[in-house]
């Protein structure tokens, strides 16, 4: 009989990035370096390399759900992590599912594809709102996402704070808009720094990295929600789990490497292979 512990186990419903950079590929590399097991249902299969999504097709929404409760009633989990859902009749089925386990749920409201295709049918954002971000324990909204949900436009640092609370309206405990997008000197704290705002209404964290002249950058908000449901998944507090998924992020994005002809992943193995830049 085995004396080995079995690792936290964290369940991404997202979609395949046949590039590797992103969706389910991105979500599982993360979660193995963050020392968890992780654990996929697939919503749908994107034709996808580095030069942006060439083709996409959601999966029946009774394969999301049988792919969830075999993973679900047999193996259990500490924590769920949601990213392309397609479609409101997906949206709603996985907001029913994640609302019915006793786990911390990480959603990432995936809407547009680094290269700007859509990844998100426009008749599924009332879903989102109304269905799906009410059952988030923690929100990871980019700038672009909060746009799209709520029409609130961040132009600088100043407007994270209200970013954060129209979010917040649809019932999320947490929410971390993501200012990663903003101009490089749209920020307080000068150009050189990278600023998310991560906050339940009440209290504020301000979270600051090194802004990083990289354009390989794919699958950046995958792995951060990853990051941050692994976190939770070993225990770790709100704010414990967003700030180390932030430094994961940073480093990873630092080590961001050229992959064909387009824009290329992070290096989720960075810290194995030594290749975090200054």
């Amino acid at each position: 009989m085995s004396t080995l512990k079995t690792p936290p186990r964290v369940l991404t419903v997202a979609g395949s990035d046949s590039g590797g950079g992103a969706g389910i590929q991105a979500d599982l590399k993360t979660m193995l370096a963050f020392g968890v097991h992780g654990m996929s249902v697939i919503t749908a299969v994107t034709a996808q390399n580095s030069l942006g999504v060439q083709g996409a097709w959601e999966l029946p929404v009774e394969a999301v759900r049988a792919q969830y409760r075999s993973v679900v009633d047999d193996i259990g989990v500490q924590a769920v992590k949601t990213g392309m859902l397609a479609s409101a009749e997906l949206v709603e089925a996985v907001a029913e599912l994640i609302s019915a386990t006793d786990a911390p749920a990480v959603v990432d409201p995936v809407g547009v594809s680094k290269h700007g295709d859509p990844l998100l049918a426009a008749s599924a954002l009332d879903s989102v709102r109304t269905k799906l971000l009410p059952a988030a324990t923690v929100a990871t909204p980019n700038l672009d996402e909060v746009a799209q949900l709520t029409g609130v436009r961040v132009e600088s640092e100043d407007d994270l704070r209200r970013a954060a609370a129209a979010v917040l309206e649809y019932g999320p405990r947490w929410v971390l808009i993501k200012g990663g997008h903003l101009a490089p000197d749209a920020g307080r704290a000068g150009g050189n720094q990278a600023v998310d705002l991560l906050t339940d209404g009440s209290c504020e964290h301000w979270l600051r990295a090194p802004r990083h002249d990289n354009r390989h950058t794919h699958g950046t908000g995958c792995t951060l929600a990853s990051a941050v449901a692994s976190g939770l998944a070993k225990g770790q507090s709100v704010p414990e789990a967003v700030t180390a998924a932030k430094e994961y992020v940073t480093g990873a994005i630092a080590a961001g490497f050229a992959l064909g002809a387009g824009i290329g992943p992070v290096d989720h193995g960075w810290r194995l292979r030594g290749r975090a830049r200054a």
